[in-house]
């Protein structure tokens, strides 16, 4: 049987191990702890992940590196054997943006972010991170769970299961894919894995004539009253609660069940988070509702920001779909591509930040910018860049973060990771760690393994902590 080990090692987890379930939840409160599961204080209690579907290109948006731009059109010769992905290495590329240095940390961004640009010495970023793969799928795999291969559960699953709800009416995590489309992976990039279904990403789309699916009756279904709709939920659920007596320990149907309920609830507190009428005109123009280009994911980010507010604790927002254009993959043209795609999302996320910080949230928030790999130093084609899982670009901010700090190099180039090299694992381990939760004592039993989300890798990383 799978079950949850949160391996105890005092009293007080001994007794939630115990006791588990709502009786442990309603033991840890009385013996005083700050949430089940919770192995230190934590700095944050929810989330914010932003993920930038294809591979952003670092050296054209956060790692400044003028010798690209010296050495444009010279060969790229490291002095070792240089590889791409899907193309012959072209010569070195220099970026076509203009950079300065911004805030009191002297952080330098590329034109092509002016918005996020002003947030900087709120972020702390991890300037040599590296993956394993230069390959979408897999590299969407390991930075969203840890793994290269499908099947495990995702970051956000491992917090609504390690961490439980927030509120009664509305899931744990949601994940808000880009209004155009999911991204590579589908649905499998905020799969629950092996760990239970109720910890899966509900998808939400707020610019949807839907947004939400199956949470109400299709129009045409007159016969479908309130009542009629009560009374069939209420026959359900004793079916269900039959069958579940006849079969206990199967998470499956503990999960359809709990979704069942949720979703009776959610049909009142979702429109609600859904309605932006009250939202002020500052506001609206803060998230770039106003302008055509950012105004759906402005909705995106404004509508995760009242989720946190209503207590959801994870809130995945991407930005890109499948395939190789209209997402961060830059194969053709990195400053036509780059611009259209960052221009969507730069004012939103800084908005965000921004809502979040006065509304005094972003001090238990945890908002991470992320990305499953780089590009390359030299062309593709003429003014294009490859896949590079060399080195890449991760920002945190908000609960527990150093703002205005910054980790690792990456080389001359920003082709390889050069100085203290971070990893997904590190990274994940790092997140776990400001929400409360030791990496290594977070585990599920699956086939005979303590499965946990770092595998049997990962170090929290000090250097961006406050």
């Amino acid at each position: 049987m799978c079950e949850k080990r949160l391996v105890p090692r005092t009293r007080r987890e001994f007794l939630w191990t115990l006791g588990g379930g709502l009786g442990g939840i309603a033991l840890s409160r009385m013996l005083g702890a700050q949430e089940p599961g919770l192995h230190r204080p934590a700095k944050a209690k929810r989330v914010i992940q932003f993920f930038m579907n294809g591979g952003a290109s670092q050296m054209d948006t956060f790692d400044y590196k003028p010798a690209l731009k010296e050495r444009h059109g010279q060969k790229f010769d490291p002095g070792v054997r240089v590889e791409a992905t899907t193309s012959t290495p072209g010569a070195i590329l220099g970026s076509p943006y203009e950079w300065k240095r911004h805030g009191q940390s002297g952080r330098w961004v590329s034109s092509v972010l002016p918005h996020m640009a002003t947030c900087v010495d709120d972020m702390a970023f991890l300037m040599a991170q590296s993956s394993r793969t230069n390959v979408h799928g897999p590299g969407v795999y390991l930075q969203t769970t840890g793994f290269v291969l499908p099947g495990f559960p995702c970051l956000g699953a491992w917090v609504s299961y390690g961490l439980g709800r927030l509120s009664d009416n509305l899931p744990t995590f949601v994940v808000i894919p880009d209004s155009r489309g999911l991204p590579y992976n589908s649905k499998g990039s905020f799969s629950s894995g092996f760990l239970p279904v109720a910890h899966q990403g509900t998808i939400l789309q707020p610019a949807a004539p839907v947004p939400i699916a199956d949470l109400f009756p299709p129009p045409g279904a007159k016969h479908v009253t309130s009542g009629s709709e009560a009374e069939g939920l209420a026959l359900l659920n004793r079916l269900n609660r039959a069958h579940q007596e006849e079969h206990p320990g199967d998470t499956r149907l503990d999960s359809r069940i709990a979704s069942y309920e949720l979703a009776a609830k959610m049909q009142l507190a979702a429109p609600d988070v859904l309605d932006l009428k009250g939202e002020s005109a500052e506001t609206r123009k803060l998230y770039g509702l106003d302008r055509k280009e950012t105004q759906d994911f402005g909705r995106n980010c404004l509508t995760a920001r009242r989720l946190l507010e209503k207590g959801v604790r994870f809130v995945q927002l991407w930005s890109g779909t499948a395939g190789a254009t209209g997402n961060w993959d830059n194969h053709g043209d990195i400053k036509k591509e780059l611009t259209f795609i960052a221009g969507m999302v730069d004012q939103p996320i800084a908005g965000l930040l921004k809502d979040l910080k006065q509304r005094g949230m972003l001090e238990d928030t945890l908002v991470i910018w992320t990305t499953e790999f780089g590009r390359m130093p030299f062309s593709q084609g003429s003014v294009g860049r490859d896949h590079n899982g060399g080195t890449f670009v991760t920002w945190l901010a908000g609960g527990g973060v150093k703002a205005g700090a910054a980790h690792g190099e990456s080389d001359e180039w920003s082709w390889k990771a050069a100085k203290d090299v971070t990893t997904t694992y590190d990274l994940h381990a790092t997140i776990l760690h400001l929400l409360g939760v030791d990496h290594e004592r977070l585990t599920f039993r699956h086939n005979g393994i303590e499965r946990r989300l770092t595998d049997v890798h990962g170090h929290v990383i000090p250097q961006i902590l406050a």
